[in-house]
């Protein structure tokens, strides 16, 4: 639940952040504890906005709505009923809490600057309603928090009582931003933000994890605007609702490192302070010098390191700080087994297939396949190019919905499933690989083979063990520390097979994985194969490679224009003329008959 301050990576850190507190402490200047406020503040707003465009990807440029709301909540309860603005911030939490849930619903369904246009037009909409309801809001002339001194109302003579309070905001902000980090929850949001179609297919309801993502966001942003707004004593929609705010803490992230715990504070401390002491030294001759500051700054990073400053050079603190004493741990033992629990006996059907019928406009992409994948078989799917595998194989895994027909699955209680989603797919039991490979780039491959651990349990120490088991049967041991984005193509094939199989999966659908693979990599992909059907996991797969395929597979079917045209063994199928046909063409069966 926290982080372990004996290990030399929790106490450096506890080291560098409470250097925000030593520093204007040794200096007792006004200036200086004015300027760590700021810091705290900001580095805590784009911590919080780093858990949805960080972590899951989606560039909220509307996230000051849920400062201004924290803001006005406290002070309007202050100002009308005389609340504490202890109790304040919660309610203003919870009003935020609301408000997130009914921006993302419909909006984090959206992609690319969609979502971030439609996040201004919210933050737009607040702005208007709170200077029109001028009754209650004080309008576009704003509000000011009545003058009562004292730690119930969060109004101090002292900066330093300031200072302290927004020190204990950021550390509760950081503190959560590095729980979801190393959670199963923040592993989903990883991969949502990386391939929302890979992340489906081990288990994760891409819409609900970003909407969690939002509302936790929304919490800790309306927090901290509620003490921001008691820091000033003075609050207007302009600056509540402003777009400018929200640019500013996404910016703070991007320069910092975009995902990472650290990035956004580190951001912060950066460009914040050279932006106010420039505007502060250059006076009235330097109106909007901090704009400048934050452009010229965001401009040198984006040329020269993209992946902001803890993305470039978090790699070598890290590995600085790991040769400090104590920094080894040693690593989990394996897991028992990466079986299914509840696997069925050989040969009982297992993943059922009936009358599927799939139409795109006038193209009958599949009319009426059937089939039925037996628990310890491996059954191999073959057909020309533009037969319609892969869209049985899509309709196999929830990835498509027939038009026509079901797709059943039997669970360990011996009762029929009949999932609609690709995540309810995974979760009764069906692992899937891609065509193309879809790794997690940003994630090492031990991270990657664990989100499909973390389907069955919510323990990271767990997930790991199982990911660590996995890699030993895919041939992926040496390579865990490695991010996924360095592996070959032979690695990247494996490594989907293993973030599979990691969700204990009933049934593999193997789609091309030995494609593109050279002469080495096919014999260690059919040893790989092989060990995963022995270890209790029916294999349908999806291939080209056609020795690889007789030799692999129990039964074959063959799939042409969309239709069923052959069942069998694969000596039986190898040799029928209409499969010949089908994939050399009748040509070819009357150049053998003359």
């Amino acid at each position: 639940m926290f982080p372990n301050l004996l290990h030399p990576r929790g106490y450096m850190g506890a080291l560098a952040l409470f250097a925000l507190l030593a520093v204007p402490f040794a200096l007792q200047s006004p200036f200086a504890f004015h300027l760590a406020v700021l810091v705290c503040v900001f580095g805590a707003l784009a911590t919080a906005w780093n858990i949805v465009g960080g972590f899951a990807g989606q560039l909220s440029l509307g996230h000051a709505v849920f400062y201004g709301i924290g803001s006005y909540a406290a002070t309007l309860l202050v100002i009308n009923f005389g609340i504490t603005p202890w109790l304040g911030m919660f309610a203003g939490a919870v009003i935020s809490a609301m408000a997130a849930i009914v921006i993302a619903y419909p909006t984090l369904r959206l992609r690319g600057p969609f979502f971030a246009l439609a996040t201004i037009a919210f933050l737009e909409v607040c702005r208007l309603l709170t200077v029109h309801e001028e009754s209650w809001t004080g309008g576009s002339a704003g509000l000011n928090v009545p003058l009562n001194i004292g730690l119930q109302w969060m109004v101090f003579r002292e900066k330093w009582a300031y200072l302290l309070i927004a020190f204990g905001f950021l550390l509760v902000t950081l503190w959560a931003a590095w729980l979801i980090r190393r959670s199963r929850f923040g592993f989903y949001l990883i991969a949502v933000r990386e391939r929302e179609d890979a992340a489906r297919a081990v288990g994760v309801n891409a819409v609900k994890v970003k909407i969690g993502a939002a509302v936790i966001s929304a919490v800790l942003t309306s927090l901290i605007g509620s003490f921001h707004a008691m820091y000033l004593t003075f609050i207007d929609p302009s600056a509540a609702f402003s777009l400018e705010l929200s640019v500013q803490i996404a910016m703070f992230a991007l320069i910092g490192g975009l995902g990472s715990v650290a990035g956004p504070l580190a951001g912060t401390v950066l460009v914040l302070p050279i932006a106010e002491l420039a505007r502060g030294w250059l006076s009235s001759f330097g109106s909007g010098t901090h704009g400048f500051v934050y452009g010229v700054v965001l401009v040198l990073v984006v040329l020269f390191i993209p992946r902001g400053l803890v993305g470039h050079l978090g790699g070598f603190v890290l590995r600085f700080i790991d040769r400090l004493p104590g920094a080894r741990t040693p690593p989990p033992a394996p897991a028992k087994s990466i079986a299914p629990a509840d696997a069925l006996p050989l040969g009982t059907p297992l993943l059922v297939a009936e009358h599927l019928k799939k139409r795109f406009g006038g193209l009958v992409a599949t009319d009426d396949v059937s089939l039925t994948l037996h628990a310890g078989e491996i059954l191999g799917v073959i057909g020309p190019n533009g037969a319609g595998k892969t869209t049985v194989f899509n309709q196999l895994s929830g990835f498509i919905r027939p038009n026509e027909g079901i797709v059943k699955i039997r669970l360990a209680d011996g009762t029929w499933a009949e999932p609609r989603t690709p995540d309810a797919f995974a979760k009764d039991g069906v692992g899937r690989t891609f065509q193309i490979a879809q790794p997690f780039a940003g994630l090492s491959v031990l991270e990657n083979i664990m989100l499909g651990a973390f389907m069955h349990t919510g323990v990271r120490v767990e997930a790991e063990s199982i990911a660590r088991d996995v890699a030993q049967m895919t041939d992926l041991t040496s390579l865990l520390d490695t991010e996924a984005r360095s592996l070959t193509v032979g690695g990247m094939k494996r490594l989907e097979v293993a973030r599979a199989l990691a969700t204990r999966p009933r049934a593999l659908l193997l789609d091309e994985v030995m494609a593109g693979l050279n002469p080495a990599d096919i014999a260690r992909a059919i040893n790989m194969v092989r060990r995963i059907r022995d270890s209790g996991v029916a294999v349908l797969m999806i291939e080209h490679m056609m020795q690889a395929t007789m030799a692999l597979s129990d039964r074959i079917i063959v799939i042409n224009a969309g239709r069923m045209l052959k069942e069998g063994k694969p000596s039986d199928v190898v040799n029928d003329p209409e499969v010949i046909q089908a994939y050399l063409g009748k040509g070819y069966l009357d150049a053998q008959a003359a």
